[in-house]
C-alpha cells in the first residue's frame, strides 16, 4: 500500500491513500493552526479506533447490544523522555451487558492490528530519491 504525503501549507501535513485524506496539523503552541490533530494524536487515536472496531464486530457477531458500550484509551507518558510508556484500553459496558462476554470483549480488543504491530513492530527504511 502506498501513502502520498503532501504539505498543504503552514505545518499541515496530509496523507492520501485510496480515496481518503488524513489531515494533520500542529497545535498553536507548536506553531500550527490547530486545524487538525497532530500526527502523533492520530496514531494514538488509531489504537482506540482499532480496538473499538474489534469490540463492535464481536458484539455484532454475537447479537449483543452496543448501547452503553464504550472503549476508553488512556496513555501514560514518561515525564523525562515524553514517550508513551503504557496504554490502557478499558471497555466499559452497562450493567445489563452479559458478564459471560466480558473476557471475550478483551480478547476481541486484543486482536487490534494496530496493537499487534506495536507489539511486533515492522522495520523502517527512510531514504531520499531524486525525481524529475
Amino acid at each position: 500500500m502506498e501513502f502520498i504525503v503532501d504539505f498543504p501549507g503552514g505545518l499541515k501535513v496530509d496523507a492520501r491513500f485510496d480515496d481518503f485524506t488524513v489531515s494533520s496539523d500542529q497545535p498553536a503552541n507548536n506553531g500550527g493552526d490547530n486545524s487538525a490533530p497532530s500526527p502523533f494524536l492520530i496514531f494514538l487515536a488509531s489504537i482506540g479506533n482499532c480496538a473499538g472496531f474489534y469490540v463492535l464486530s464481536f458484539c455484532k457477531k454475537h447479537d449483543l447490544p452496543v448501547e452503553g458500550v464504550r472503549v476508553i484509551e488512556r496513555t501514560s507518558t514518561n515525564p523525562t523522555t515524553h514517550m508513551v510508556e503504557s496504554i490502557d484500553i478499558e471497555i466499559q459496558v452497562p450493567p445489563s451487558f452479559p458478564a459471560k462476554y466480558h473476557d471475550a470483549l478483551v480478547r476481541a480488543a486484543d486482536l487490534c492490528k494496530v496493537k499487534q504491530h506495536l507489539e511486533k513492530p515492522p522495520s523502517f527504511k527512510t531514504y531520499t530519491k531524486v525525481v524529475n
